[in-house]
Protein backbone atom coordinates (compact mmCIF):
# COMPACT_ATOMS: atom_id res chain seq x y z
CA UNK A 1 0.00 0.00 0.00
CA UNK A 2 2.69 2.33 0.80
CA UNK A 3 4.74 1.70 -1.73
CA UNK A 4 1.57 1.55 -5.09
CA UNK A 5 -0.43 4.47 -3.16
CA UNK A 6 1.72 6.42 -1.88
CA UNK A 7 0.33 6.50 1.64
CA UNK A 8 1.86 7.41 5.27
CA UNK A 9 2.83 4.46 7.29
CA UNK A 10 0.22 5.79 9.75
CA UNK A 11 -2.29 6.07 7.24
CA UNK A 12 -1.54 2.11 5.96
CA UNK A 13 -1.50 0.33 9.27
CA UNK A 14 -4.61 2.45 10.43
CA UNK A 15 -6.22 0.98 7.28
CA UNK A 16 -5.00 -2.86 8.42
CA UNK A 17 -5.13 -2.60 11.84
CA UNK A 18 -1.51 -2.81 12.54
CA UNK A 19 -0.12 -0.74 15.20
CA UNK A 20 2.92 1.66 13.93
CA UNK A 21 5.30 -0.24 16.60
CA UNK A 22 5.05 -3.55 15.09
CA UNK A 23 6.07 -1.82 11.51
CA UNK A 24 9.11 -0.23 13.75
CA UNK A 25 9.70 -3.22 15.43
CA UNK A 26 13.12 -5.21 14.32
CA UNK A 27 13.77 -8.57 16.22
CA UNK A 28 16.57 -9.25 19.07
CA UNK A 29 17.16 -12.24 18.85
CA UNK A 30 20.60 -13.96 19.23
CA UNK A 31 21.32 -17.32 18.50
CA UNK A 32 25.10 -17.15 18.34
CA UNK A 33 25.59 -19.29 21.57
CA UNK A 34 23.24 -22.12 20.30
CA UNK A 35 25.02 -21.80 16.60
CA UNK A 36 28.19 -22.12 18.20
CA UNK A 37 27.19 -24.97 20.71
CA UNK A 38 25.13 -27.18 17.66
CA UNK A 39 27.90 -26.59 16.06
CA UNK A 40 30.30 -28.25 18.79
CA UNK A 41 27.95 -30.93 19.08
CA UNK A 42 27.60 -31.71 15.46
CA UNK A 43 31.48 -32.03 14.88
CA UNK A 44 32.17 -33.94 18.19
CA UNK A 45 29.11 -36.68 17.52
CA UNK A 46 28.18 -36.41 13.48
CA UNK A 47 25.68 -39.41 13.72
CA UNK A 48 23.73 -38.33 15.81
CA UNK A 49 20.16 -36.64 16.08
CA UNK A 50 18.48 -33.54 17.52
CA UNK A 51 16.96 -34.79 20.46
CA UNK A 52 20.18 -36.57 21.49
CA UNK A 53 21.97 -32.61 21.22
CA UNK A 54 19.14 -31.57 23.06
CA UNK A 55 19.05 -33.60 25.74
CA UNK A 56 23.24 -32.80 26.08
CA UNK A 57 21.96 -28.96 26.11
CA UNK A 58 19.80 -29.20 28.77
CA UNK A 59 22.36 -31.51 30.99
CA UNK A 60 24.17 -28.53 30.74
CA UNK A 61 21.69 -26.55 32.19
CA UNK A 62 21.32 -24.52 29.43
CA UNK A 63 18.04 -22.93 29.29
CA UNK A 64 17.43 -22.59 25.54
CA UNK A 65 13.66 -23.24 24.82
CA UNK A 66 13.23 -26.70 22.38
CA UNK A 67 11.74 -24.96 19.98
CA UNK A 68 14.39 -22.48 19.70
CA UNK A 69 17.12 -25.04 19.32
CA UNK A 70 15.19 -26.76 17.04
CA UNK A 71 14.67 -23.53 14.50
CA UNK A 72 18.26 -22.85 15.02
CA UNK A 73 18.95 -26.92 13.86
CA UNK A 74 17.11 -26.59 10.52
CA UNK A 75 18.36 -23.22 9.66
CA UNK A 76 21.72 -24.45 10.13
CA UNK A 77 20.35 -27.71 8.12
CA UNK A 78 22.05 -30.23 10.18
CA UNK A 79 19.05 -32.71 10.16
CA UNK A 80 20.29 -33.61 6.11
CA UNK A 81 22.63 -36.67 6.38
CA UNK A 82 26.63 -35.22 6.88
CA UNK A 83 28.74 -36.70 5.27
CA UNK A 84 31.97 -37.48 7.72
CA UNK A 85 35.65 -38.74 7.31
CA UNK A 86 38.06 -39.77 10.65
CA UNK A 87 39.09 -37.56 12.20
CA UNK A 88 42.89 -37.48 13.71
CA UNK A 89 43.41 -37.56 17.35
CA UNK A 90 43.92 -34.48 18.67
CA UNK A 91 47.66 -33.13 18.81
CA UNK A 92 49.41 -31.57 21.73
CA UNK A 93 52.02 -28.98 20.99
CA UNK A 94 55.41 -29.66 21.51
CA UNK A 95 58.04 -26.94 21.10
CA UNK A 96 60.67 -27.48 18.07
CA UNK A 97 63.78 -27.82 20.01
CA UNK A 98 67.18 -28.41 18.91
CA UNK A 99 68.67 -31.84 20.06
CA UNK A 100 72.12 -31.92 22.37
CA UNK A 101 73.05 -35.43 21.21
CA UNK A 102 73.25 -37.61 17.41
CA UNK A 103 70.32 -39.83 16.93
CA UNK A 104 68.21 -37.89 19.89
CA UNK A 105 65.57 -36.28 17.31
CA UNK A 106 65.27 -37.01 13.49
CA UNK A 107 62.97 -35.03 11.44
CA UNK A 108 60.93 -37.03 8.34
CA UNK A 109 58.70 -35.49 5.21
CA UNK A 110 57.82 -36.17 2.12
CA UNK A 111 58.19 -34.55 -1.04
CA UNK A 112 56.38 -34.95 -4.69
CA UNK A 113 56.66 -33.86 -7.93
CA UNK A 114 56.41 -35.91 -11.90
CA UNK A 115 58.58 -37.22 -14.11
CA UNK A 116 58.79 -36.33 -17.63
CA UNK A 117 56.02 -38.65 -18.67
CA UNK A 118 53.79 -37.53 -16.23
CA UNK A 119 54.34 -40.56 -13.35
CA UNK A 120 54.28 -39.01 -10.40
CA UNK A 121 57.24 -39.97 -7.95
CA UNK A 122 57.44 -39.45 -4.03
CA UNK A 123 60.90 -38.58 -1.94
CA UNK A 124 61.35 -39.57 1.71
CA UNK A 125 63.75 -37.30 3.53
CA UNK A 126 65.01 -38.21 7.05
CA UNK A 127 67.37 -35.43 8.92
CA UNK A 128 69.05 -35.78 12.28
CA UNK A 129 67.92 -32.37 14.32
CA UNK A 130 70.66 -31.81 16.22
CA UNK A 131 73.63 -31.35 13.02
CA UNK A 132 70.86 -31.00 10.27
CA UNK A 133 72.62 -33.71 8.31
CA UNK A 134 70.61 -35.41 5.80
CA UNK A 135 70.46 -38.88 6.54
CA UNK A 136 68.96 -40.04 3.54
CA UNK A 137 66.88 -39.14 0.26
CA UNK A 138 64.91 -41.89 -0.73
CA UNK A 139 62.88 -41.36 -3.82
CA UNK A 140 60.25 -44.09 -5.22
CA UNK A 141 56.97 -44.36 -7.83
CA UNK A 142 54.80 -45.04 -4.25
CA UNK A 143 56.28 -45.02 -0.91
CA UNK A 144 54.23 -47.25 1.60
CA UNK A 145 54.69 -47.31 4.91
CA UNK A 146 56.48 -50.57 4.73
CA UNK A 147 59.11 -48.87 2.96
CA UNK A 148 59.52 -46.06 5.37
CA UNK A 149 60.25 -48.56 7.51
CA UNK A 150 62.58 -50.42 5.45
CA UNK A 151 64.75 -47.37 5.24
CA UNK A 152 64.74 -46.86 8.79
CA UNK A 153 66.21 -50.37 9.26
CA UNK A 154 68.85 -49.17 6.91
CA UNK A 155 69.70 -46.18 9.05
CA UNK A 156 69.75 -48.56 11.89
CA UNK A 157 72.57 -50.38 10.13
CA UNK A 158 74.27 -47.47 9.46
CA UNK A 159 73.56 -45.10 11.92
CA UNK A 160 71.64 -46.00 14.80
CA UNK A 161 67.97 -45.49 15.20
CA UNK A 162 66.64 -42.27 17.48
CA UNK A 163 64.88 -41.57 20.72
CA UNK A 164 62.17 -39.08 19.11
CA UNK A 165 60.82 -38.93 15.41
CA UNK A 166 59.28 -35.99 14.24
CA UNK A 167 56.55 -35.51 11.27
CA UNK A 168 53.05 -35.22 9.78
CA UNK A 169 49.88 -37.28 10.21
CA UNK A 170 50.37 -38.43 6.82
CA UNK A 171 49.17 -41.72 6.34
CA UNK A 172 52.18 -43.41 6.09
CA UNK A 173 53.13 -42.02 9.52
CA UNK A 174 49.92 -42.97 11.17
CA UNK A 175 49.67 -46.40 9.73
CA UNK A 176 49.99 -49.35 12.26
CA UNK A 177 52.90 -50.62 10.23
CA UNK A 178 55.22 -47.23 11.08
CA UNK A 179 53.66 -46.96 14.26
CA UNK A 180 53.99 -50.49 15.63
CA UNK A 181 57.53 -50.76 14.49
CA UNK A 182 58.46 -47.47 16.25
CA UNK A 183 56.49 -49.20 19.15
CA UNK A 184 59.08 -52.04 18.82
CA UNK A 185 62.14 -50.32 18.45
CA UNK A 186 61.01 -47.67 21.56
CA UNK A 187 61.04 -44.80 19.67
CA UNK A 188 58.66 -41.98 20.40
CA UNK A 189 56.60 -40.32 17.69
CA UNK A 190 55.87 -36.42 18.11
CA UNK A 191 53.21 -35.90 15.59
CA UNK A 192 52.98 -32.06 14.30
CA UNK A 193 49.39 -30.20 14.96
CA UNK A 194 47.16 -30.98 11.18
CA UNK A 195 47.97 -27.79 9.20
CA UNK A 196 51.07 -26.68 11.23
CA UNK A 197 54.05 -27.53 9.31
CA UNK A 198 56.44 -25.24 10.55
CA UNK A 199 56.24 -27.20 14.42
CA UNK A 200 58.59 -29.79 12.10
CA UNK A 201 60.68 -26.40 10.74
CA UNK A 202 64.09 -27.93 10.41
CA UNK A 203 63.09 -30.58 7.78
CA UNK A 204 60.86 -28.25 5.95
CA UNK A 205 63.85 -25.60 5.48
CA UNK A 206 65.91 -28.75 4.64
CA UNK A 207 62.77 -29.71 1.62
CA UNK A 208 63.24 -26.13 0.57
CA UNK A 209 66.34 -26.55 -0.44
CA UNK A 210 66.40 -29.79 -2.02
CA UNK A 211 63.42 -28.60 -3.91
CA UNK A 212 65.08 -25.49 -5.40
CA UNK A 213 68.90 -27.82 -6.07
CA UNK A 214 67.05 -30.40 -7.29
CA UNK A 215 63.68 -30.85 -8.24
CA UNK A 216 62.86 -27.34 -9.61
CA UNK A 217 66.07 -27.46 -11.34
CA UNK A 218 65.72 -30.63 -13.86
CA UNK A 219 63.96 -32.84 -15.32
CA UNK A 220 64.05 -36.85 -14.99
CA UNK A 221 63.57 -39.26 -17.19
CA UNK A 222 63.23 -42.02 -14.55
CA UNK A 223 63.18 -42.49 -11.27
CA UNK A 224 66.85 -43.62 -11.32
CA UNK A 225 68.21 -40.51 -12.52
CA UNK A 226 66.47 -38.62 -9.62
CA UNK A 227 67.69 -41.11 -6.74
CA UNK A 228 71.19 -40.68 -8.57
CA UNK A 229 71.57 -37.02 -8.44
CA UNK A 230 69.81 -36.96 -4.85
CA UNK A 231 72.76 -38.91 -3.38
CA UNK A 232 75.06 -36.78 -5.10
CA UNK A 233 73.39 -33.78 -3.50
CA UNK A 234 73.12 -34.95 -0.50
CA UNK A 235 76.80 -35.79 0.38
CA UNK A 236 77.40 -32.36 -0.83
CA UNK A 237 74.77 -30.93 1.65
CA UNK A 238 76.28 -32.98 4.44
CA UNK A 239 80.04 -31.26 3.51
CA UNK A 240 80.00 -28.54 2.26
CA UNK A 241 76.35 -26.35 3.32
CA UNK A 242 77.06 -24.22 5.76
CA UNK A 243 74.34 -23.31 8.49
CA UNK A 244 73.77 -19.82 10.10
CA UNK A 245 72.30 -22.02 13.18
CA UNK A 246 75.23 -24.13 13.41
CA UNK A 247 77.80 -21.40 13.54
CA UNK A 248 78.39 -21.49 9.87
CA UNK A 249 79.92 -24.96 9.99
CA UNK A 250 78.37 -27.72 7.59
CA UNK A 251 76.61 -30.67 9.21
CA UNK A 252 79.35 -33.11 9.05
CA UNK A 253 81.92 -30.22 10.94
CA UNK A 254 79.72 -28.91 13.63
CA UNK A 255 79.16 -32.89 14.71
CA UNK A 256 80.94 -35.24 12.91
CA UNK A 257 79.13 -38.69 13.68
CA UNK A 258 82.07 -41.00 12.92
CA UNK A 259 86.21 -41.00 13.81
CA UNK A 260 86.79 -40.84 9.96
CA UNK A 261 84.64 -37.93 9.40
CA UNK A 262 86.79 -36.07 12.19
CA UNK A 263 89.85 -36.93 10.35
CA UNK A 264 88.56 -35.34 7.03
CA UNK A 265 87.28 -32.17 8.72
CA UNK A 266 91.02 -31.98 10.31
CA UNK A 267 92.30 -32.62 6.84
CA UNK A 268 90.15 -30.23 5.23
CA UNK A 269 91.09 -26.09 4.52
CA UNK A 270 88.25 -24.88 6.38
CA UNK A 271 89.72 -26.12 9.51
CA UNK A 272 93.54 -25.36 8.72
CA UNK A 273 92.22 -21.36 7.93
CA UNK A 274 90.44 -21.79 11.62
CA UNK A 275 93.72 -23.04 12.90
CA UNK A 276 95.84 -20.06 11.37
CA UNK A 277 93.46 -17.50 12.31
CA UNK A 278 93.74 -18.45 16.34
CA UNK A 279 97.55 -18.49 16.38
CA UNK A 280 97.23 -14.99 14.41
CA UNK A 281 94.46 -13.63 17.12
Amino acid sequence: MIKIYLISIARACNVVGLARSMWYYQTKKNDLEVIDKLRELAENYPTRGFDEYYNKIRREDLQWNRKRVLRVYRNMKLKLRRKHKKRIITRVKTPLETPQMLNECWSMDFMSDVLTDGRKVRVFNVIDDCNREALAIDAGLNYPARQVVETLEQLEQEVGLPQYIRCDNGPEFISKTFTNWCQSKHIEIKYTQPGKPMQNGYVERFNRFYREDILDAYYFNDIYQLRKLSEHWREDYNLNHPHDSLGKKTPKEFRPRFDDELKLIIKSERYNNYLSNLEVS
